[in-house]
């Protein structure tokens, strides 16, 4: 099964979506489940993950119940607070649906880049595999050595990186992502999502070859066997259709075997969040 390891939905309300600029005008107006299906059944893909945009808990309520009226929304990566004294009560709630398989913070937003790092954080992090709960690490490039201390702390947790942390494919840079990349990718527990790649570079003027050299940067780092395709639709629409995204991970992926592509088109998401799929 092909799945979308990583795509969102939202109605739209100004107050909730302030990161949606003036040149982000495509993004204001409701992306709901009734229009990714179609796109995902003309590219071949089953289902998706269903990520969080918003630091609200009604967020993840409402994510969960679009996962419950739709079967191809196999897993949902929510937002809880993970600085809260109470994070076990939430914990204890919403980890009882069996769609909610992950957990994220919008971290590169925070103006302390040490974010990660406070107590509260870590400590709220060390909460999650109790209740077999993932982690997605939303970050730029300067957050990978942060990153990487956190992950040290905590080797039975399992992380993955969000849009392969936003290196700048705009300007054709690869250090020092690459290398501060290739530390946080020595620990096991680090998965990697090729998505969110298509809006770091020149918004819909980009050429398939323009990702090359960073996924096989990627590719390299985390092996075939840690990484996942991902949309990061709607806001990939910012650049580049769904077709066309999704189609620069899957036309790279020719030069694999099969058994590979498999993997990274769906069976290392399925993994990685220990779905449960009909299959």
């Amino acid at each position: 099964m092909h799945l979308d390891a990583h795509q969102h939905f939202w109605k739209y309300h100004p107050a909730h979506q302030i990161w949606m600029t003036d040149a982000m005008a495509v993004l204001r107006r409701d992306y709901l489940p009734a229009e990714l299906q179609p796109l995902l059944a003309a590219t071949g893909f089953a289902g998706t993950i269903a990520v969080q945009a918003r630091q609200m808990i009604e967020e993840t309520e409402w994510l969960l119940e679009l996962a419950g009226k739709n079967d191809f929304i196999k897993g949902v990566v929510g937002w809880v607070d993970l600085r809260s004294p109470k994070l076990r009560e939430q914990l204890e709630k919403y980890a009882k649906h069996p769609k909610l398989v992950g957990v994220r913070h919008v971290v590169h937003d925070e103006p302390d880049d040490n974010f990660m790092l406070l107590p509260e954080f870590r400590r709220g992090i060390g909460q999650l595999r109790e209740f077999g709960l993932t982690y997605d690490l939303l970050l730029f490039p300067k957050h990978l050595p942060v990153a990487a201390k956190l992950v040290a702390e905590f080797p039975e947790q399992p992380f993955v990186l969000d849009h392969i942390a936003k290196p700048a494919i705009r300007e054709g840079l690869v250090s020092p992502w690459r290398e501060d990349l290739q530390r946080l990718a020595a620990f096991p527990n680090v998965y990697c999502k090729l998505s969110g790649m298509v809006t770091e570079a020149h918004w819909k003027q980009w050429q398939p070859e323009d990702f090359h050299r960073y996924l096989d940067i990627v590719l390299v780092a985390f092996s075939p066997e840690r990484v996942m395709i991902g949309s990061d639709w709607p806001v990939c629409t910012l650049s580049g259709d769904y077709a066309a995204t999704m189609n620069v991970v899957t036309n790279y992926l020719q030069k694999y075997p099969a058994p590979v592509r498999e993997q990274i088109l769906g069976s290392n998401c399925a993994k990685f969040y220990n779905l449960k799929l009909n299959l």
